[in-house]
């Protein structure tokens, strides 16, 4: 028999005040649910362990009992009858208790007085608290009632005046029986009835009088069975007093409902008990979860600050560059004009050396016949590369107008890559990695700008200084064209002088057969100069169109700058609209919190009012008019004042009431009152 439940020491079952203590520390949102379903949770399972044992000795409640041994005395088969009685009536009400808390928790609404677990728990608990009840002879005759011990509540405990008076004061009850069920109803009400057994225990020097000293309430199971009461707390209950017959019902124990709970809850372990801890496991999660949101949502801020203060040293670097690169273009601004005047002091120079040329052909004019019509050769040859020349720059021309308009055509495959790029870097994850790569970009292209507009003047000044040798060369073609004609004239002149100048002339053609091969070579000369030239001229070329592919480069990387500052124009408006979103979180929880105010006023100003008894009032608190048959008597449920009819007509719901309930018109303004500034 003992094996078949589980004994709970004293020491094990919390105390009232400790109760109470760990639910003011806890936070308002599981105060009312963490200790009560733990609790119910270890109630639930002590039942389950006591589940077998329970429906063997169901049928044995209090009326059978085993017959002793012929050989035992009669002390042992009592006490051996009182132990079963015992340890039937504990499991019974382990039973009764566990039933009722998952009927309860299955229907999810406050319990009624015509609830069938409902009344077989105070069927049993009645069996519990008649046992070993001792019978006091009065001369009315012998008066055995469990009401004598409850009344001994009211003398410890000051919070249970309330429950003794008003049970006092209902005139449908005539005997102590139904005053003592009575007062369980208002007690279970309360939440308070194992909090009220508790204390009854503790004395048990008083309750001494009313027990014998076997009885269940003075044993170990009394404790276990107030234990297991603290689990009804997860229950509300609506009971209503007023025209139920308490003095005259049957306290008979309805074994049919237990027998069916066996067979249905084979496969069934504390459901609801479970669907309520998963609820609150899953709003403390949904609690956890909204936190770290905001807690990430604050370091996502952090970490755009701390990009937007990057990107402005940034900025004000790049503007020092752009300074920086401007002051040097003035500076080879100013070196291109020294390089001009220096080309036209050069140019001055060789006008003057041609000068002197002219002089000196002026004075050998005898045998430049051959002469010119090498040059008049050598001047053809010259003409037809020039054309060459000419075609070359035509086709350069046309090369040009060529990578225009390829230009052009990449500049539209780049408009639409930047609209497939808009759409794929609207993810925020990808924008990180491209930013750190853009920006590594944007430093090496900054320092290959450096390098190529540094190389861009330099090749500018070569070219530059080409285009004056090339202006130098075609001014010497145009003298020396100016000097065939002149020559060809004064050739003419002189065929006529010539003719009797003939053997002079034979003379001084050995001479100028040495100065010819002199000019000759000159002549070769200036072709080797002028081959190097067109070989430089090629070079330039090909390093003018490499500096334009470096150029349209430079081009794509400022356009690539300029999408990361859209993009970051577009990280800004998210972090306003983040912040946004913070502030109205904060006014949520603002909100929230003046609301709690407001319920923690409306509770104490509930706390301090007290329900009047009906021999107190003899006149309506409003108007003052005295009460007849015709006037009533109307409590009012907010603050416990008694009123008439017209005075307490209004209906409001209450926090401890489900449905609306009978105001006073005080009452009905104030409430109202207050939900509108709730409301607002």
């Amino acid at each position: 028999k003992e094996e078949d439940f589980e004994i709970i020491d004293k020491k094990q079952l919390p105390d009232a005040a400790e109760l109470r203590n760990e639910e003011k520390a806890k936070p308002e949102e599981a105060r009312w649910s963490a200790p009560i379903l733990s609790l119910a949770r270890k109630a639930s399972e002590n039942l389950a362990l006591s589940y077998g044992s329970a429906l063997k000795s169901a049928s044995l409640v209090g009326l059978v009992s085993k017959p002793g041994s012929s050989d035992s005395p009669a002390k042992t088969s009592t006490r051996c009858h009182t132990m079963e009685e015992r340890a039937n009536l504990m499991n019974m009400m382990k039973l009764s208790i566990k039933i009722l808390i998952q009927s309860a928790l299955s229907l999810g609404r406050t319990l009624d007085s015509d609830f069938p677990p409902l009344q077989q728990f105070f069927v049993v608990l009645e069996h519990c608290l008649k046992h070993g009840l001792k019978v006091k002879k009065t001369f009315m005759g012998q008066n055995k009632s469990f009401f004598g011990p409850l009344e001994l509540v009211e003398k410890l405990c000051p919070e249970a005046s309330d429950i003794a008076t008003s049970v006092k004061n209902l005139p449908e009850l005539k005997t102590a029986v139904g005053r003592g069920r009575a007062w369980l109803y208002l007690a279970l009400m309360q939440k308070k009835l194992a909090d009220y057994l508790k204390i009854l225990l503790d004395h048990k020097h008083l309750l001494s009088e009313f027990y014998e000293p076997d009885a269940l309430m003075m044993e170990e199971e009394g404790a276990v069975i107030v234990g297991l009461l603290v689990g009804l707390n997860v229950i509300d209950a609506n009971l209503c007093l007023k025209g139920e017959d308490l003095d005259s019902q049957v306290g008979v124990i309805d074994f049919s409902l237990y027998l069916k709970e066996t067979q249905d809850s084979d496969g069934k372990q504390d459901g609801g008990i479970t669907a309520v801890l998963d609820q609150k496991h899953y709003v403390e999660e949904l609690n956890r979860h909204l936190s770290c949101t905001v807690a990430d949502l604050q370091n996502k801020i952090d970490c755009l600050e701390k990009t937007n203060s990057k990107l402005q040293e940034e900025l004000a670097a790049a503007t020092d560059r752009i300074g920086s690169l401007q002051e040097e273009q003035q500076q080879l601004k100013q070196q291109n004009e020294l390089i001009r005047e220096r080309s036209e002091k050069s140019v001055e120079v060789t006008k003057e050396d041609t000068k002197v040329e002219l002089d000196t052909y002026k004075q050998s004019r005898q045998g430049l016949d051959e002469m010119y019509s090498d040059v008049w050769k050598q001047l053809k040859e010259e003409k037809k590369i020039r054309l060459e020349l000419e075609k070359e720059l035509e086709l350069q021309i046309g090369m040009k107008t060529e990578m225009e308009i390829a230009m052009k055509l990449l500049e539209k495959d780049t408009h639409e890559k930047q609209d497939t790029l808009v759409a794929l870097r609207q993810q925020l994850e990808e924008v990180k990695a491209i930013n750190l790569q853009m920006f590594h970009k944007s430093q090496n292209a900054e320092c290959s700008l450096q390098q190529k507009t540094e190389a861009i003047s330099s090749f500018e000044g070569k070219t530059n200084e080409m285009m004056s040798s090339m202006k130098q060369m075609e001014e010497r073609l145009q003298q020396a064209e100016k000097a065939r004609q002149a020559a060809e004239e004064r050739c003419n002149k002189m065929k006529q002088e010539l003719a009797g100048k003939l053997n002079s002339c034979r003379q001084q053609m050995a001479q100028l057969d040495s100065k010819c091969s002199t000019l000759e070579k000159e002549l070769k000369a200036e072709k080797e100069q002028r081959q190097t030239l067109q070989k430089e001229l090629h070079q330039e070329k090909d390093a003018s169109t490499l500096l334009k592919t470096e150029l349209q480069q430079m081009e794509g990387l400022k356009k690539e700058l300029r999408k990361l500052q859209d993009e970051k124009q577009q990280l800004k408006k998210v972090r306003e609209e983040q912040e946004q979103a913070l502030q109205e979180m904060g006014l949520h929880l603002s909100q929230s919190k003046l609301k709690m105010e407001d319920i923690k006023e409306v509770n104490k100003a509930l706390k301090g009012h007290t329900w009047l008894k009906d021999d107190e009032a003899t006149h309506c608190k409003q108007c003052k008019k005295e009460f007849s048959i015709s006037r009533r008597k109307h409590h009012c449920r907010n603050c416990g004042d008694i009123f008439c009819n017209t005075c307490s007509s209004n209906e409001l719901a209450l926090p401890s009431y489900p449905k609306p309930v009978r105001v006073c018109d005080n009452c009905h303004t104030l409430l109202l009152q207050q939900c509108s500034s709730n409301s607002s």
